[in-house]
C-alpha cells in the first residue's frame, strides 16, 4: 500500500495534484486548502490513502497523520465514501472535527455536502468511542456554538467556506455566540 508520498508538483487542479515521485506521476486527491499550500513545480509531501475500487485505484492525500487518520476512520463508516471522507476532512482541523463528534454535534457534519442528519448522527455514533484511540487530542471548545456562528453568518450571506475559515482565526478565549460572531465578522470584513 501506498502510505507516503514526497515529490515534486507538477499539477493542482481543484480536487487534486500530480505529484512527481521517481519518475512516476501518482494523481492525489487532496483538499482544497492543501491544494491551496502547494507550488507548482515545488516539492511536497503527503501522507496517503490507497482506495481500491473494482474499476479504479484512487490515491488521497493530507498534509499531516492526523488528517490521514481521522480520514480513515470516517471511511470505515457505511454510507461514507472517499470523497464525503475527505469533504468532512476538508471543513476544519482534525481537532475540531474530532472535539464536534465527542460533543455529539451531529449538526456540524451536515455542513458538508452531501452528509444529511442521519449519516451525520450514525458518524457521531459510531465514531465517538474510537476518537479516544486517535493519536491526537480533540479540542475541548463547545462546536455547537460555531455551529451557531455558522448559521448566523450564512444568514447574513457569507459562504460556509468563508465562515469556516474565519472561525479558525477568532481566538479560542472568545466563547459566546454574539463575540465569535462580532469577532468573525471584523476578519470577513478585512
Amino acid at each position: 500500500m501506498i502510505s507516503y508520498l514526497e515529490g515534486k508538483v507538477i499539477y493542482k487542479g481543484q480536487r487534486h495534484i500530480i505529484l512527481l515521485t521517481n519518475g512516476v506521476g501518482y494523481k492525489v486527491f487532496a483538499t482544497e486548502r492543501y491544494i491551496k499550500s502547494l507550488d507548482k513545480g515545488g516539492n511536497a509531501e503527503a501522507f496517503t490513502h490507497l482506495n481500491v475500487k473494482e474499476d479504479a485505484l484512487e490515491l488521497y492525500g493530507f498534509k499531516t497523520r492526523e488528517e490521514l487518520e481521522l480520514f480513515e476512520l470516517l471511511i470505515t463508516i457505511s454510507g461514507v465514501g472517499p470523497r464525503a471522507g475527505l469533504a468532512i476532512v476538508a471543513m476544519d482541523s482534525p481537532d475540531a472535527i474530532a472535539g464536534a463528534i465527542l460533543n455529539e454535534d451531529a449538526k456540524y457534519m451536515t455542513q458538508v455536502s452531501g452528509i444529511g442528519l442521519k449519516t451525520a448522527q450514525k458518524i457521531v455514533i459510531e465514531l465517538q468511542d474510537k476518537i479516544a484511540k486517535l493519536s491526537f487530542k480533540p479540542e475541548e471548545k463547545n462546536s455547537i456554538v460555531d455551529s451557531d456562528v455558522m448559521s448566523a453568518l450564512e444568514t447574513l450571506g457569507y459562504s460556509q467556506k468563508d465562515v469556516r475559515e474565519a472561525l479558525r482565526h477568532v481566538p479560542k478565549d472568545v466563547e459566546s455566540v454574539e463575540a465569535r460572531v462580532r469577532e468573525a465578522l471584523k476578519i470577513l470584513g478585512k
